[in-house]
């Protein structure tokens, strides 16, 4: 079968991952298409409610962004195990075993194509719509397509962090149908784009996002606001690929700017009663929320449901806190972190623990429990990070101090050395955010992570924790998963990443 046979042979999915339109701004001269579904103010707003309610309505953000986050950013370094040895992709995704057809990687990559689709949808067409639609006003304009733009960049940063270099649609297709899809083929499925030029996009469109994004709303943090905006350009300019210590710093400080502050109880951005949950905390920057009636579905892959406990609590669970983790707040005294992060209850099984005194994650703990994906605490921990590494042990220091303070332990005394710092702050930032998802990354920033990696499954190792997966050793290829394999199959396009 050719090529272009094969396309015409799975159009049918794949062009709600390919659709008509495709985006990058500021370095190509896109392409008007002459003919449109989208057309009017009403259109544009339906696009910019959908970039919202796409996120509750599918696994997008569920599966995609926040279980299988915590697969890589914390099942991969030092905090938690798999959790249930039957599933094979997650096994081997903390084993570093995965390969092209590991489903979840597979998914993940499917799950973050809609995302960008979504915002594309808007960011390509709104500017053609305030041309001829005079009831879309200039504020709406702009505010809209940073909303989408902030979605975008979210998806693309999460991608480059799994991927690296990752494709990029530059054009704005035609509507594809069977005559035309060979003429467009290689503009449906372009080939990868080096990292440094993703960042360069993502930096010109957060820019532009934290001029015309909407202003924190404390009561509704389920908003691509100019703080979410900041706060994502700051970790962009904290990764290696564009990096700039004092970008981060300014970022930090304008999100720090914006109404916000820590929590009194660490626990309370996680916490419920017999009615409902806590929700848009004055800490919190940017959670999706539910309701008891329309709640999530992935506290099940955790612990239980605090408001139906015996729901779907047969079998093991994902995300297991590791005894290195539990030992590391052990050794602060650090009940209050641990307490709101890990559980302790009975089971039916004992992989892990004794079933007796199971360990869980619990920072899901019902259905209707926010997903939080950028709050406070993380953007005055990046900024220390920052402070750290342009010399600033004094400014870094405080910073951590406000942590601890809030945690209820014991403050540090300035560090003899940025690289005691450095420690310091990577100590600090994987106790106050495990399972958020950073930790893998965070010792990847700074090159530490095969360390840790090899060190959990070396029996030589002070480290060595034997419910760990054997782990292949971790090298700077296999630091980014494989491009999955029906993707490579599809577009002839792309080049592997080396060492899969």
């Amino acid at each position: 079968m050719t090529v272009f046979a094969s396309v015409l042979a799975v159009s049918a999915c794949n062009l709600d991952l390919f659709p008509e339109t495709g985006y990058s701004e500021g370095n190509v001269k896109v392409e008007e298409s002459t003919s449109s579904q989208y057309n009017t103010r009403e259109d544009m707003k339906g696009l910019r409610d959908a970039l919202y309610n796409s996120a509750t309505k599918g696994n997008t953000l569920q599966e995609g962004i926040f279980l299988d986050g915590m697969v890589y950013g914390e099942c991969r370094a030092d905090n938690a195990y798999g959790g249930n040895p039957g599933t094979g992709e997650l096994m081997a995704i903390e084993a570093n075993k995965q390969d092209g057809e590991n489903k979840n990687v597979v998914r993940d990559w499917d799950y973050y194509q809609i995302a960008v689709k979504d915002a594309n949808q808007l960011i390509l067409n709104i500017d053609r719509i305030r041309e001829t639609d005079p009831t879309l006003t200039e504020q709406e304009h702009y505010q809209w397509k940073a909303e989408a733009i902030c979605w975008k960049a979210y998806a693309l940063f999460q991608m480059s962090y799994i991927w690296g270099d990752i494709p990029v649609q530059n054009k704005l297709l035609p509507p594809i149908t069977d005559e035309n899809v060979e003429e467009v083929y290689f503009d449906m499925y372009p080939p990868r784009v080096p990292k440094e030029e993703v960042f360069d996009q993502l930096i010109e469109d957060l820019t532009f996002a934290c001029q015309y994004a909407p202003d924190l709303d404390p009561a509704n943090k389920y908003l691509f606001s100019k703080a979410f905006a900041h706060g994502l350009l700051a970790r962009v300019y904290a990764e290696k690929t564009r990096r700039d210590w004092n970008k981060v710093i300014e970022n930090c400080e304008a999100v720090e700017a914006m109404n916000l502050k820590l929590v009194d109880d660490y626990g309370q951005m996680w916490a419920y009663d017999e009615n409902d949950v806590v929700r848009n905390t004055s800490e919190s920057i940017f959670e999706i929320t539910w309701t008891r009636e329309s709640g999530q579905w992935v506290w099940m892959m955790f612990h239980r449901n605090a408001y139906s406990p015996n729901d779907s609590y047969t079998w093991i669970k994902w995300i297991t806190p590791s005894r290195d983790l539990i030992a590391a707040y052990d050794a602060e005294g650090d009940t209050e972190r641990k307490n709101a992060s890990i559980i302790f209850d009975e089971c039916s099984w004992s992989n892990y623990y004794p079933a007796d005194e199971y360990a869980f994650m619990h920072k899901c703990p019902t259905n209707a429990s926010s997903t939080i994906l950028m709050r406070l605490g993380e953007i005055y921990l990046l900024h220390a990070e920052a402070l750290c590494m342009t010399g600033d042990l004094n400014g870094a220091t405080e910073y951590v101090n406000k942590i601890r303070r809030r945690a209820g332990i014991k403050e540090i005394a300035v560090p003899s050395s940025q690289e005691a710092m450095l420690d310091a702050v990577l100590h600090e930032r994987r106790l106050e955010l495990a399972f958020e998802g950073f930790r893998f990354w965070d010792l990847v920033r700074h090159d530490k992570a095969k360390e840790v990696h090899d060190a959990m499954s070396d029996p030589s190792s002070p480290r060595y924790d034997r419910y760990f997966q054997p782990r292949k050793p971790l090298t700077d290829e296999t630091i980014l998963m494989p491009i999955p394999a029906a993707v490579m199959e599809l577009n002839p396009s792309l080049v592997q990443n080396p060492g899969y």
